[in-house]
């Protein structure tokens, strides 16, 4: 059955928060988005346990519609606290960063500036690693810009079988997950802050990651809510930082760096993206966003420069193709600079 936005907020208005309101005009309906008989929207609520209710008659009622499948997402973008507690025996929550279950070791793959290639490097570092038999899992958390579903070939809506864990997808033996896969491939995701943390914190801790040596996380350019999100719930062993050579990404990139040594995360090297350039026709090399700045960074700071991957169409066109050039040309030079990486990753004890 097909429905339009119409249908769907009309039977949405039936349903009535806890004081009484309808749900729309509450504004508890968020990103909504129709396609088909498919409905998909965001519940942003002050605190989640008194609108359970609400969630569980909205998906009662599109199911009633004819709306299939439906799914919900319910952030909370404050948090009231509960009233004191006088009750000794009561075990105290856990503060601070946590383990992921499953999950061994976390690596942030992360930038200062977007247009760097983070992403690519991203992708082919995961492939590099499951070709080297670690059971690899990648958190997409560019929430803005998801683009991890196009290079790792992935499609299909993440399905949730008991409404609680989501079940990630995967390929080319990486396990995956990414709003992407719950928002069409041309929709803006317009949320605020706390409502992107509440997605990541969903995607960290509801997703059925599996037993895994280590997850990836695809972070967003710069320092902002996903960065410090990630850093103070999840317990992350380390960063790698992505910049090109030229001055104006190395200085974004430093900012980056002081980012994670204020959240106390671990620099485990740098990676200088498009470091050269040789022409296909002639065999000239050029350095066309300069060359060797990343490298003495890297040695400022003590930590390893763990390689200069080119600027080569190949490589664009496998991101672009949803297969990485380790996965599409596993013996190229290119590919080989990525296993390179994930095998210095793996020496040091962090994949």
């Amino acid at each position: 059955m097909v429905l339009n936005r119409e249908d769907v907020l009309a039977c949405l208005k039936e349903v009535k928060d806890p004081s009484g309101v309808d749900m729309v005009s509450a504004g508890l309906v968020r990103a909504l988005n129709v396609d088909g008989s498919t409905v998909r929207f965001v519940m942003e609520v002050s605190q989640p346990d008194p609108y359970l209710p609400v969630k569980a008659e909205a998906e009662s009622r599109l199911a009633a519609l004819g709306a299939g499948p439906v799914s919900i997402v319910m952030t909370a973008h404050t948090k009231t606290a509960p009233p004191p507690d006088l009750k000794p025996s009561r075990p105290a929550e856990p503060s601070g960063p946590q383990k992921i279950p499953g999950v061994d070791r976390i690596i942030a793959i992360a930038s200062g500036k977007g247009g760097v290639g983070k992403s690519t490097v991203a992708a082919n570092l995961a492939c590099a690693l499951a070709a080297e038999g670690r059971r690899v899992g990648m958190l997409d958390a560019d929430v803005y810009g998801p683009s991890q579903p196009r290079m790792l070939g992935v499609s299909g809506r993440p399905q949730s079988p008991d409404g609680k864990l989501i079940l990630p997808l995967r390929n080319y033996g990486v396990t995956m997950m990414s709003i992407g896969l719950m928002t069409n491939e041309d929709q803006a995701v317009v949320w605020r802050g706390p409502m992107l943390m509440g997605a990541l914190q969903q995607m960290m801790t509801q997703v059925q990651w599996g037993a895994l040596d280590v997850l990836i996380v695809d972070l967003p350019p710069g320092t902002g809510d996903v960065q410090m999100t990630l850093a103070q719930k999840a317990h992350v062993d380390g960063a790698v930082i992505v910049s090109t050579p030229q001055d104006v990404a190395l200085m974004d990139a430093r900012k980056g760096i002081d980012m994670f040594n204020q959240l106390g995360t671990p620099i485990l090297g740098m990676i200088e993206n498009m470091s050269t350039h040789i022409c296909s026709q002639c065999g000239h090399e050029e350095h066309v966003f300069g060359h060797g700045g990343v490298a003495a960074e890297a040695a400022k700071l003590g930590v390893p420069l763990l390689a200069e991957i080119p600027l080569h169409l190949d490589i664009r066109l496998a991101a672009d193709g949803g297969a990485p050039i380790v996965v599409s040309q596993p013996d190229s030079p290119q590919a080989q600079s990525f296993r390179a990486v994930a095998r210095k990753l793996i020496e040091m004890g962090k994949a």
